[in-house]
């Protein structure tokens, strides 16, 4: 294995001690190594003799508007964090979701901050629908005099990462707006890069600030308050670089053994960890990596038989998703000119990465890398979300999740989900699992107990509502509730059977309407339920139901929402503009909730 650089014969150190050091730092990834720096910095400080204290912050309090656009709750989180950076430099900050705003209340700010997320393929969030429409039409209102920066949240692995921050950035430019700061775009490993631009923006903002008021500019920097990102003081205690260790009591694939699906329900024991949640949260969880699939990775490498390295690679490290970036890294690696060229053509590259992964890559140009080379071209393994399928009144320190085991084969190799294989292969009842709560305040039963629900969710999209009929069953909710299920066999995928006729029988749930694709020569789907229901459907739409959509965006949550139009263009008499547009307002009052991935 390689070593850190020889050390001169003054190193403060002894010779054990640099080789722990090269043991302890060959596995790292590009963000432990940045936070190590920060925590080194930090030691330093703390033991370093006393200084003065910086000068306190200016008696008016400059307004911050610091704006986010959120699918996953991650610019959410950001946003909060960065308020709270902000209020204690003396900023009267406040944090706004873009559901909440428009163009024009925005306009008027004197100082604004944007932290957006990117969602599918280059999509805004949700609830930023109506923003972006508004900030990017033609109507627009001019934001002449706001001095703002944009923090853009992505994912490599998408062919227009952070495309969302990126066209909020150069609007608000083409609006007038004076940029105080270069956007920065964060790929899934996002913490330490947004912390050190949040600090470093709101002192440039201070500076600028001082200078405008004609009194001494502060030192840039000076008086930022550095804030532990990985805890707020909102937020629970366990996160994803500190999860918790929940012991599985319970693990049962719920298809049958003649199923060609396999997906699992697994209880967790929440006890000690103080994690409480809502119907509608989700459950973070860090997966471990397939061991078999490490084993290749490092052959392809000519790392073969490095046990410190396995390790690394099993835990930390994400050694499926291929990026552009990565076959770009490669090539200047290997000085493979093909791969150079490749990774420079946006379009050769995403039908390159189709269907592959990290593995496939390194089988293209054979080469021996080192370590560091190996971990450096490879992404941190990013946790995978899973909606709660339980309520918390229902079972007291218990969490149940519903898994998906997915297998497929491409380009002639055969594929796992890291987390849904991990689950599904490597892990026992009496082991654990790390998790932490990943809050999602948008996708929640209605206040009222009262109000009708309505309640679309496939496969594991079923999640979520087996936790929402469970809380309304333990709360004795009065308000009605339909759920609309589909599945490919009746015999072997449906998914709960029996606790959804145990809550029909006790009118926990009112209406349960299902389709198996498979059953009949012709394919049957949720939303041929939703149409073969459309005046009962639209009748609890006038009434005031909330309706929800749980699972796949790319085909089920389109065909849904088109269908949902339809339903309302046929009963209400109206045309297809006239139906989106109810579907806008029932979007905006809160009535239309989608948790899609």
């Amino acid at each position: 294995m390689a070593s850190l650089p020889m050390l001169p014969d003054t190193a403060p150190f002894a010779a054990e001690q640099i080789a722990v050091l090269n043991k302890v730092m060959v596995a790292t990834t590009p963000e432990q190594r940045s936070w190590l720096s920060g925590f080194l910095a930090g030691y330093q400080a703390a033991t370093a003799a006393p200084q003065a204290s910086p000068a306190a912050p200016p008696a008016t309090r400059q307004p911050l508007s610091i704006l986010f656009a959120t699918e996953s709750g991650n610019s959410e989180a950001l946003a909060a964090k960065a308020r709270l950076v902000a209020t204690r430099l003396g900023f009267a900050a406040r944090a706004i979701d873009m559901a909440d705003a428009t163009p024009e209340v925005m306009a008027k700010a004197s100082n604004l901050l944007v932290i957006a997320s990117t969602w599918g393929e280059g999509d805004p969030p949700q609830r930023a629908i109506d923003f972006y429409a508004g900030l990017m039409a033609d109507a627009a209102p001019r934001f002449d005099g706001v001095r703002y920066a944009v923090l853009a949240l992505g994912d490599r692995a998408y062919a227009n990462f952070c495309e969302t921050g990126r066209r909020f950035d150069e609007r608000l430019a083409a609006l007038g707006g004076a940029r105080i700061a270069d956007r920065i775009e964060c790929d899934v490993d996002y913490e330490t890069r947004a912390k050190a631009w949040i600090d470093g923006t709101l002192g440039t903002l201070q500076a600028l600030l001082a200078e405008a008021a004609d009194a001494d500019p502060a030192e840039p920097g000076a008086d930022v308050i550095h804030v532990d990102f990985a805890r707020g003081p909102a937020e629970q205690a366990w996160t994803r670089s500190r999860p918790f260790e929940a012991e599985i009591t319970e693990r049962i694939n719920l298809n049958s053994s003649r199923s060609t699906a396999e997906t699992w329900h697994v209880e967790l024991s929440l006890a000690g960890s103080g994690i409480t949640y809502e119907p509608g949260d989700a459950l973070g969880f860090v997966p471990t990596n397939d061991p078999a699939l490490v084993d290749e990775v490092l052959t392809a490498a000519g790392l073969a038989g490095d046990a410190t390295l396995h390790a690394a690679l099993a835990d930390r490290f994400d050694v499926t998703t291929l990026t552009r970036l990565q076959i770009a890294e490669f090539g200047r690696m290997t000085g493979d000119a093909a791969l150079i060229e490749l990774g420079a053509d946006a379009a050769r590259a995403a039908a390159f990465i189709e269907g592959r992964q990290v593995i496939d890559l390194l089988a293209a140009a054979p080469h021996r890398l080192t370590p560091e080379q190996l971990t450096g071209l490879l992404r941190p393994l990013p946790p995978r979300l899973y909606s709660i399928a339980s309520s918390l009144r229902a079972v007291p320190e218990e969490a149940h999740l519903l898994i998906g085991a997915v297998r497929f084969e491409t380009h002639g190799r055969a594929r796992k989900g890291v987390a849904s294989a991990d689950v599904a292969e490597r892990r026992r009842v009496g082991e654990t699992m790390k998790v932490y709560l990943k809050p999602n305040s948008h996708f929640r039963l209605p206040a009222d107990p009262a109000t009708p629900i309505v309640m679309i969710g496939p496969g594991t999209g079923i999640a979520p509502f087996r936790a929402f009929v469970q809380d309304r069953d333990a709360t004795g909710a009065a308000g009605r509730s339909w759920l609309f299920f589909g599945n490919r066999q009746y015999t072997h995928d449906f998914l709960y059977q029996l606790e959804w006729q145990d809550f029909l029988a006790r009118g926990a749930l009112s209406r349960l309407d299902v389709a198996f694709s498979r059953d009949q020569r012709e394919k049957v789907y949720v939303q041929h339920r939703l149409w073969e229901q459309r005046r009962d459907l639209y009748a609890w739409m006038e009434d005031g139901a909330v309706v929800y959509v749980c699972g796949d965006a790319n085909a089920m949550a389109k065909d849904v929402h088109a269908t949902l139009a339809r339903v309302i263009a046929d009963q209400a008499s109206v045309d297809a503009e006239a139906a989106q547009a109810y579907l806008d307002r029932m979007r905006r009052a809160g009535r239309y909730l989608r948790d899609v991935y």
